[in-house]
C-alpha cells in the first residue's frame, strides 16, 4: 500500500452537546463522499479521538474547506468543544492482527 495520511482529531466536549451526534453522523456521511477519503475510526470517553484517513494532503485540504464541514467546525468552536487539536500524519507503513 502506498503511503497515505491520517488526520487525528482529539477533543474535549463542553456540557452543551445538543445536536452534536446528528452533526457527527452527517459529517461522517459527507466525508465518505469526498474524493480521497479512505476511512474513519473514533472513540470517546473523557476525550474524543477521531482518526480519518486520506489519500493526499490535497484531499484533506479540500475536506477542511467543504462548506458543510466549515459550518460544523464553527458550531464546534462556539458550542460543542472546550478544546481540540488536529494532527496530520503521513502513514508510511501499517500492519494488523485479527483473531
Amino acid at each position: 500500500m502506498e503511503p497515505y495520511y491520517a488526520v487525528i482529531f482529539t477533543s474535549v466536549q463542553t456540557e452543551n452537546i445538543e445536536g452534536y451526534a446528528e452533526m457527527a453522523d452527517l459529517m461522517e456521511a459527507l466525508a465518505k463522499q469526498q474524493p480521497g477519503f479512505l476511512g474513519i475510526e473514533s472513540a470517546r470517553n473523557d476525550i474524543g479521538i477521531t482518526v480519518s484517513y486520506w489519500q493526499s494532503l490535497e484531499s484533506i485540504k479540500n475536506w477542511k474547506a467543504n462548506l458543510d464541514h466549515l459550518i460544523a467546525q464553527k458550531k464546534g468552536r462556539e458550542q460543542w468543544y472546550s478544546y481540540y487539536k488536529v494532527r496530520i500524519c503521513k502513514v508510511e507503513r501499517e500492519y494488523e492482527f485479527e483473531r
